[in-house]
């Protein structure tokens, strides 16, 4: 697997996720190189265990994890806690500080009040496509689904943003329903193959989109 991750870093994204799901393509299994200060590492993760996520925010000093797959509040609470648990034991300050992203898939429909058991658990949501697999499909979902977000809590929005979208995020970002969008969130459309990130792309969308 080919990564890039130091030249994407020379951009300044806020975040740079890395897959922790072994059946992806990208999934990431390396050393992660230093980066500039202020770029937050999120690791993500599909139905793991409580420990394999704790071991991987030690070992990687991760900012937030992001949860890709069924992980039910009750697993988010646990998780919450291990975290809190860890922190007070190894005294460390990278636990106290990892933020949880719950994702949920979307395509033309969704059932808001399921967000209602995540509330106090979560930090963030993040809204993706739903395809075939948990994430990098490289499709977009229809936006409109947002004008019945019930909630305060920021969001990240991703599903097959590339080049294109730019006037149409541009568009969305000006409607009420982007009031609680916090990021965009980019992967696939800006990909050479999977895990291989085309600089020339990203450098054109933050160019024509310099607010992310």
């Amino acid at each position: 697997m080919k990564y890039n991750t130091l030249e994407v870093a020379t951009l300044r994204p806020d975040y740079l996720g890395f897959i922790f799901w072994e059946p992806s393509k990208r999934f990431f299994n390396g050393q992660i190189p230093s980066l500039p200060l202020g770029i937050k590492k999120v690791g993500v993760f599909v139905d793991a265990s409580l420990e394999v996520v704790l071991e991987k925010i030690e070992k990687y000093g991760l900012w937030g994890v992001q949860l890709h797959g069924d992980e039910s509040p009750e697993y988010c609470e646990q998780l919450k806690a291990k975290c809190h648990a860890e922190l007070v034991e190894a005294h460390s300050k990278d636990l106290q500080k990892v933020q949880l992203i719950k994702v949920f898939s979307i395509k033309d429909n969704f059932d808001f009040s399921i967000l209602a058991s995540y509330e106090e658990v979560c930090d963030y949501y993040l809204f993706d496509t739903k395809g075939k697999l948990p994430g990098g499909n490289g499709y977009t979902f229809n936006w409109k689904v947002l004008e019945n977000y019930p909630s305060t809590k920021p969001y990240f929005l991703s599903g097959g943003i590339g080049l294109k979208e730019v006037e149409s995020v541009k568009e969305f970002m000006q409607r009420p329903e982007s009031k609680y969008c916090y990021a965009i969130d980019v992967n696939s459309r800006f990909e050479i193959e999977p895990g291989l990130k085309n600089i020339v792309k990203l450098k054109e969308f933050k160019k024509l989109y310099p607010k992310y």
